[in-house]
């Protein structure tokens, strides 16, 4: 034996299809959907990734949100735009060569607007991101205002308006012009 090859013995078979990956699939349901029946669809998609073998370890149920852009679909022979949708996600392990029948089962179902699935690293893997949560913590906070409040800032009566000199803030005078 030369000492470029090796024994057939020591050879082992590399089956890189074989391993388990971690995914995550993100998806839209249609708005549609009757807020109820939302769980139902996410049901749908995790008895698609177990039929196949996978293992979900982690999901965010499906809320609704308002979508940051349009999003065209072709349901019953047109097309039709959707301006919120319900956002999920969910996270598995399966085997690559099973992932195919999982996104094709996907893909032709009918409540699904969009989807998703990537390939997760160990830090993904580990520290995932609650989507649902993140939009709760910066949502705009509106502050409503009588017409009371809005006379005083275009006399200048309210703190902060007013500079030491007496003279109003330019900018405040300009927004109660506009009025």
């Amino acid at each position: 034996m030369n000492d470029n090859t090796m024994p057939a013995a020591e050879a082992t078979a590399v089956t890189i299809d074989q391993d388990v990956v971690s995914y995550e699939l993100a998806y839209h349901v249609l708005p549609t959907v009757a807020e109820g029946e939302v769980s139902g669809v996410s049901d749908e998609l995790k008895h698609l990734i177990t039929n196949a073998g996978g293992e979900i370890f982690d999901e965010e149920g499906a809320k609704r949100f308002e979508l940051a852009y349009e999003i065209e679909k072709y349901l019953e022979g047109r097309y039709r735009r959707f301006t919120s949708a319900y956002f999920g996600w969910v996270r598995f392990r399966l085997t690559p060569a099973a992932l195919a029948a999982v996104t094709e089962g996907i893909d032709e179902h009918k409540q699904i607007l969009r989807q998703l699935t990537i390939r997760l690293n160990k830090v993904e893997e580990a520290s995932p991101f609650r989507f649902h949560d993140a939009i709760a913590e910066t949502k705009p906070r509106v502050m409503n205002v009588s017409d009371e409040e809005v006379v005083d800032v275009v006399e200048g009566e309210v703190d902060g308006v007013v500079d030491a000199d007496g003279i109003i803030d330019t900018e405040v005078e300009d927004a109660a012009k506009a009025l």
